[in-house]
């Protein structure tokens, strides 16, 4: 279900950027707008990103192989990575450039009523696809505050397209802005100022987007929630005494991996060991249905040498 819900997102965005950056090229053309021209390379950055959402969304379900026995899972986050390279270099280093260039050479716009008639119909398709990502994420965030949604979730594509689109109604603002005092003042400079504050926002949501998808393609934990839950579902098996330690790591955005050692009585059989591993696995997977791969080792709990790592 997460990945669908990630997949519309990313399709609605991916038609909205496309109808918008036409439309922003055509509106730069026709007024010379710098602010204009940043916003429409953005819209094709956006596009980019999109496309490469859905590209690794498609490669991480094929299925395990030899050489990569877990599958391919994570390479949704490697190409979330890539779209924070795309969105700093093709988006943010691109406004910026744009931006000195017109505050060193400032020039009047040309039919300034095309750019703000542009920007508002662009503001209202980005809405709109900001509004299905929100209602989106909406359905996996629960009650956690929208950073917090960013900065735990395990799937990177609702958050990459929270970000962008809130990036882009920003852009489109200060865009406006932009145009709106050059056309009062009669000083192409402020269009030029606006576009260097979209270079500096796509950077910082560029900066953001690597750090965060940089993590995951490390490896990050179960979140403290289904950890607890999962050390529950592990000792609520009978003869599982306790768990000596509990390690967790996503293979991907729905498959986690789990390792426990869990401590068993001295005096048991094998035939009942396995059992006990056998009916804990089976908890495990009905309390966290993502916990796809489970490694439980049976050992002696000695407090010595016991150590709870999550």
């Amino acid at each position: 279900m997460a990945s669908e819900d990630s997949t519309r997102a990313v399709v609605t965005a991916l038609g909205a950027n496309l109808a918008i950056g036409v439309s922003k090229f055509v509106a730069a053309a026709i007024t010379g707008s710098a602010s204009m021209l940043a916003e429409g390379v953005h819209s094709v950055a956006d596009s980019a990103n999109q496309v490469l959402l859905l590209i690794g969304g498609r490669r991480a379900r094929r299925p395990a192989s030899g050489l990569h026995p877990f599958g391919y899972a994570r390479e949704r986050y490697v190409y979330a990575f890539l779209v924070a390279i795309v969105l700093f270099t093709l988006g943010g280093l691109y406004a910026l450039y744009e931006g000195y260039e017109k505050v060193s050479e400032p020039h009047p716009l040309e039919s300034p009523l095309v750019a703000v008639i542009v920007l508002l119909i662009a503001a209202g398709l980005e809405g709109y696809a900001l509004r299905t990502a929100v209602g989106q994420a909406n359905r996996t965030r629960g009650d956690r505050t929208w950073l917090r949604f960013v900065r735990r979730t395990r799937s990177p594509e609702l958050p990459v397209i929270l970000l962008e689109d809130s990036a882009a109604l920003l852009g489109l603002f200060l865009a406006l802005v932009g145009v709106a005092v050059s056309l009062l003042t009669g000083n192409g400079v402020f269009d030029g100022i606006a576009t260097l504050c979209i270079g500096v926002l796509l950077g910082t949501v560029a900066v953001l987007l690597a750090v965060e998808t940089k993590s995951l393609i490390i490896g990050e934990s179960a979140v403290p929630e289904q950890l607890a839950a999962i050390e529950k579902a592990l000792l609520s098996a009978p003869g599982v005494n306790r768990v000596i330690h509990l390690r967790t790591m996503h293979l991907g955005p729905d498959e986690l991996l789990v390792t426990a050692k869990i401590a068993v009585d001295p005096e048991e059989e094998g035939a009942d060991i396995a059992a006990t591993i056998d009916d804990a696995e089976a908890r495990v997977r009905a309390t966290v249905p993502s916990a796809k791969v489970i490694y439980l080792e049976p050992d002696i709990y000695r407090p010595e040498t016991a150590r709870f790592t999550a």
